[in-house]
């Protein structure tokens, strides 16, 4: 009878406490987040509830399981299970602790400054997310090295291991090259301020936002939808464009090719209110000039401003639209136009000039008997 109650009390008497301590802290952060609203913490660490019941369960039963003996001709392998199942329970308890710590930081930070500096804001995003992975690869090497240490084969192994760190580490090294490489990029965009989560960018002629920055790869969103995946170490090698450095404000340009009797004049008053009728117009400039001319048309530049990339765009669009057609309804004769003037008067055969024609090209039509003319038939000369 002994043999069966002992087992039961303590693995029932764990779990139960277990979940008696689980539910106790858990009302405890709720009340803690009910009277803290203005910091997430209290509910980000509730997250972490199913690591620290596992943990707490695991280590109760690692700690009493030889004086419950529950399997005992297996006492090693549970032994060494459940303190696999607390070595892993654990680490992941506290990357979800420093999770919480981090993200309730960084909120508070992008609540004071979102206004002010949101190219500041963005810049902490990227920082704090690639703290966090190193913190949960760094975390994560601890819990396996502990777990494979638990194992006497592999502390025995250790001292060999050691010994070749030096030719192992070179052998790596050269041959993780390139992930390393990527890896220091990675720091070094991160605490570069080269671009951040959320930047407007253009890398080989593809325009879009910088939707995640991991240790090895960034991606980008462009504006049709897609993701361009760059290792990092593009954007410390090569050159690309940031429209976000700085202030987010961009001067766009639109084109047009018109006749050399284009209204000038009005064109620009025309801007000024199409302008005007545009919302993601900021209202800091505008100017309409005459860039370059041919032989046949002018090319007229009409410059446009708005607070950031995707306000410019629809600027300029809104813009060109409206100006052609404006022009179409109101000037057309400022369109461009193919000239089609008389061809020059060539000499004939007998002395008399008479015009080139395309059909001179074609067959000539000669008369038949009856007066009618068919094609394809060469006309005879007597």
């Amino acid at each position: 009878m002994e043999t069966i109650l002992r087992p039961l009390i303590v693995v029932g008497g764990s779990v139960l406490l277990t979940l008696v301590i689980g539910w106790a802290t858990d009302l405890l952060l709720r009340k803690a987040d009910g009277r803290h609203p203005e910091t997430p913490l209290w509910g980000l660490l509730r997250r972490a509830r199913v690591p620290y019941q596992i943990a707490l369960c695991a280590g109760l039963l690692r700690g009493s399981y030889v004086e419950a003996e529950v399997f005992p001709e297996h006492q090693t392998g549970v032994g060494r299970t459940l303190t696999l199942m607390l070595i892993g329970s654990v680490a992941w308890l506290v990357v979800r602790i420093a999770a919480a710590v981090v993200e309730t930081s960084y909120s508070r930070y992008a609540h004071a400054h979102a206004e002010r500096a949101p190219a500041r804001v963005r810049r902490v995003r990227t920082q704090v997310s690639l703290i966090m992975r190193v913190v949960t690869a760094v975390v994560g090497v601890v819990a396996v090295s502990s777990m494979l240490l638990t194992f006497p084969a592999m502390r025995a192994a250790g001292a060999s291991l050691l010994a070749s760190a030096g030719i192992i580490g070179i052998v790596a090294g050269v041959a993780a090259q390139s992930t390393l490489g990527n890896l220091f990029a990675g720091f070094q965009i991160a605490f570069g301020d080269m671009v951040r989560m959320g930047d407007t960018v253009v890398v080989d002629g593809e325009w879009g936002t910088v939707e995640e920055i991991t240790l090895t790869y960034l991606t980008v969103r462009t504006w049709d939808e897609r993701r361009i995946t760059m290792p990092v170490s593009y954007f410390t090698s090569k050159p690309f464009e940031n429209w976000s450095r700085g202030t987010p404000q961009m001067t766009g340009t639109v084109y047009w090719h018109l006749d050399h009797t284009a209204p000038l004049d009005p064109m620009r008053e025309k801007l000024r209110d199409l302008l005007r009728e545009c919302p993601a117009w900021d209202g800091r400039n505008y100017n309409l000039t005459v860039t370059d001319t041919t032989p046949t048309t002018m090319e007229v530049r009409a410059l446009v401003t708005a607070k950031d990339a995707d306000d410019i765009w629809t600027v300029r669009v809104a813009v060109r639209e409206g100006m052609l057609r404006w022009l179409t309804d109101e000037h057309p004769y400022a369109l461009p136009r193919v000239n089609t003037a008389d061809a020059a008067l060539r000499p004939s055969r007998d002395g008399v000039p008479h015009a080139r024609r395309s059909s001179d090209a074609g067959a000539h039509r000669s008369p038949d008997a009856g007066g009618h003319r068919f094609p394809g038939r060469p006309t005879k000369h007597l």
